[in-house]
């Protein structure tokens, strides 16, 4: 009989399986549960320590130069890379908000600044508001023009690249009062040739987005005689552009002596924000966001003195809305941070987490009584099974034959019951034990009692031969012999100490035995008779 083959197992793996084989379902359950905690805080450690030690790179598209907002996110670089080390930014000049937006949508820049009138596309959450961007229109000191609506007619030269955020503001200003593009003429392709073009006289008007002091336009009043417009009905505007607001330029805040605007000039302003694209890490722009605001003083003391005008603006750093028309979200990063203040989930609701909590410590108390009692029915039917088994182990009152078959009905009903769940199969499993211990031992039996019976047969059959091969002796008697020695076969048939098998091969040899012995027995009677054809 072929046996199945066995993979070898090297000595330390069967040490270490051999740990396993003496301690409880509980305790190796407890021992994997250990192991897998154990790779988990591994895991976790080695996580927290890559994270630790990868670097983010991020691209801030500021603007020009020598703008506000370009001054302002260097100085964000130092402070974010000096806390966070890991994070480095790149700021990158541009053309403005219009190329900032389309790098943002391309995923080029992952942090952008941007006037909040200018629409954004899906791509953009916000993170901050920055400062408040003032809309600011300056003549030269010896125009006529007294205000926009003196514009009409004019075909003036206005100082304003043709192109991005500021020029499209100018447009929706000019739009409110009635003008076209047509009716200007555009001077300067970046905001350095078109201030040169008012310095030079070559451009009547120069239109600027600026938070208030910006040296530039500081230089154009103070240095070559530019005078301030008022840019009245924000309010009306801001029906058609919500993300205008009304503002003042105040009286002087530009020159103190004579006054520079002579008087408090109404105007527009918008938000200038730090936008970042939504696919951004949310946890990256938390960190981003929580320096930010943390650190204002320091962010103010990065920039340099001469751009100490800028400093100021970081006291407007403040957490952003929804954004005019636009409808910008804020980044989830960012929303987390400004989260962090408010009450979770359980804290809000801490009467309904404590009654929930209640509800299922005591549901939970009576499923596990429930299943203790459930356990206990089901291990007393199996301990039941065990003992109805052990005692059929040592059962003599009938056959071998019948103890394996009552011991196989047993097995049975307990298979049932496990498919009924009527016992576990743990429980199954102890019975499973017993079951093949007691049939084994039914088995060592009926071998045992095999070999008895054979022993007992062959025993009769040697007597049979005996008999038959006797030189000497009355035949009849043999054969009374004979006859008695099949009685006792009989009974011993009867008793179960003989097998039927044994005893038909039994009987084979007393058939033998009986025809030898009365061939015997008529050759002996044949020569007692006198032959009929001898004379006297």
């Amino acid at each position: 009989m072929n046996k199945t083959p066995t993979i070898p197992r090297n000595k330390s793996t069967s040490k270490f399986l051999g740990l396993f084989q003496h301690l409880t379902l509980s305790q190796t359950a407890g021992l994997l549960g250990l192991g897998a905690l154990s790779l988990v805080l591994v895991g976790w450690g080695w996580w927290s320590i890559t994270e630790r030690t990868k670097i983010y790179r991020l691209t801030l598209a500021a603007g020009a130069v020598e703008g506000e907002s370009y001054i302002l996110s260097k100085a964000i670089e130092q402070v974010v890379e000096k806390y966070q080390p890991n994070i480095q930014i790149e700021v990158k000049e541009t053309g403005g908000t219009s190329e900032n937006l389309k790098l943002l949508d391309a995923n080029e820049a992952q942090l952008v600044t941007a006037q909040s009138d200018v629409p954004a596309s899906s791509s953009a959450t916000v993170v901050t508001n920055l400062y408040q961007d003032i809309f600011q229109l300056v003549v030269q000191g010896k125009s006529n023009i007294k205000q926009f609506s003196d514009f009409r007619g004019k075909k003036l030269r206005i100082g304003l690249p043709s192109k991005g955020g500021q020029f499209r503001s100018f447009i929706e200003i000019a739009n409110h009062y009635g003008l076209q593009i047509s009716d200007f003429n555009f001077v300067g392709s970046n905001e350095r040739e078109a201030d040169d073009a008012f310095r030079q006289g070559q451009a009547e008007v120069v239109f600027r987005v600026r938070a208030l002091g910006n040296k530039y336009i500081s230089e154009l009043i103070q240095t070559y005689q530019g005078r301030l417009l008022p840019i009245d009905q924000a309010a009306a505007m801001k029906i058609k552009y919500p993300a205008f607001q009304p503002a003042v330029i105040p009286r002087g805040a530009y020159r103190g002596n004579p006054a520079m605007p002579i008087v408090d000039l109404p105007t527009v302003a918008v938000q200038r924000v730090l936008l970042a694209h939504r696919d951004t890490d949310k946890d990256l722009i938390q960190l981003v966001t929580s320096i930010i605001d943390s650190n204002r003083q320091e962010i103010a003391a990065a920039i340099p003195d001469r751009h100490k005008e800028v400093r100021p603006l970081v006291d407007s750093i403040s957490r952003p809305n929804l954004l005019g028309s636009n409808r910008v979200p804020i980044h989830p990063g960012a929303q987390a941070y400004y989260d962090r203040d408010k009450p979770s989930f359980i804290q809000e609701n801490a009467d309904y987490v404590a009654l929930i909590l209640t509800v299922i410590l005591l549901v939970s108390s009576w499923v596990l009584q429930m299943k203790s009692l459930v356990a206990g029915k089901r291990k007393d039917a199996a301990d039941e099974y065990i003992k109805v088994s052990l005692e059929l182990m040592n059962d003599d009152r009938g056959s071998i034959e019948e103890v394996q078959l009552d011991l196989e009905k047993i097995f049975r009903r307990a298979a049932t019951d496990l498919i009924r769940e009527k016992i576990s199969q743990e429980s199954f499993r102890t019975f499973n034990e017993a079951y093949k211990t007691t049939r084994e031992s039914i088995e060592r039996k009926r071998l045992q009692t095999e070999r008895l019976q054979k022993e007992r047969a062959d025993e009769l059959i040697k007597q049979i031969f005996a008999l038959m091969q006797a030189k000497s002796g009355d035949i009849k008697n043999r054969l009374a012999k004979l006859d008695l020695i099949l009685e006792s076969a009989a009974a011993g048939l009867v008793s179960n100490h003989i097998s039927q098998e044994s005893f038909r091969t039994f009987i084979e040899a007393y058939k033998t035995a009986r025809d030898a012995i009365g061939r015997k027995l008529e050759f002996e009677e044949a020569d007692k008779v006198p032959s009929t054809s001898s004379k006297p």
